[in-house]
């Protein structure tokens, strides 16, 4: 069962497991401040704990919660009362904390998706050059997701994210190369950046040869914008 209609969800649409209940559906913008949006993430997430209390609760919330300069904001103590309540009320659950996951379609404000658009329409882009971002394959967060499944190793929470974060300067540089163009970058001395541990997941990446971040950002480029 899969709750959601987005990039995240798309992955698991054709799901064969009917024990599990993928739940990702809700407010997605970091920078949300309208209350409706929680509460109807919250409502639907209480409603579908109360339906389907014989399964596996996978919830898809975001690795955001690390960033120092969101401490506090509406969105992460969101997020945050989400996962409690799926704790306090799921016999059996998933909590996935998600880095920003690159793939077919998705929203077009996404980083990636917005930096391609305008690096090939060639837009002037505004680089905060002490920005990072840490990037995954949304294909691998499935895989990623299935091993753990699999494992049945359940009732916790698990960091889904890249061993290592991209600065905004080096994803640009890499797209000039899968472009072959040289872009219009306007430089801008700000940002923040924070780290995400993945000790659980971080075997996934050398056990599958995907240490390389450059070599990595590339394949994914040439994936889905090719």
């Amino acid at each position: 069962m899969v709750i959601g209609n987005g990039l995240i969800a798309s992955l698991f649409k054709e799901n064969y497991r009917n024990d599990v209940v993928f739940f990702a559906s809700g407010v997605s913008n970091s920078l949300e401040k309208d209350l409706a949006q929680f509460e109807r993430e919250e409502n639907l997430i209480r409603e579908t704990l109360e339906e389907n209390t014989d399964k596996i609760f996978v919830y898809f919330s975001t690795c955001s919660i690390y960033d120092s300069s969101k401490v506090g904001s509406d969105y992460v103590l969101h997020k945050l009362k989400m996962e409690q309540i799926i704790k306090n009320n799921a016999p059996q659950y998933l909590i996935l904390r998600v880095s920003n996951a690159v793939g077919k379609g998705g929203n077009p404000n996404l980083l990636i998706n917005y930096l391609m658009r305008s690096a090939k329409e060639g837009n002037t882009i505004n680089v905060h050059t002490k920005a990072t971002r840490n990037l995954i394959d949304a294909e691998d967060i499935k895989k990623i997701i299935e091993e753990i499944l699999m494992s049945e190793s359940l009732n916790k929470i698990v960091n889904i994210a890249y061993p290592q974060n991209y600065s905004v300067v080096e994803i640009l540089e890499i797209i000039e190369r899968f472009y072959q163009k040289k872009l219009d970058l306007n430089l801008v001395k700000s940002g923040s950046s924070y780290e995400i541990n993945i000790p659980e997941t971080e075997h996934y990446f050398r056990d599958n040869n995907l240490t390389s971040k450059e070599n990595y950002l590339l394949s994914i480029l040439n994936k889905y914008y090719a």
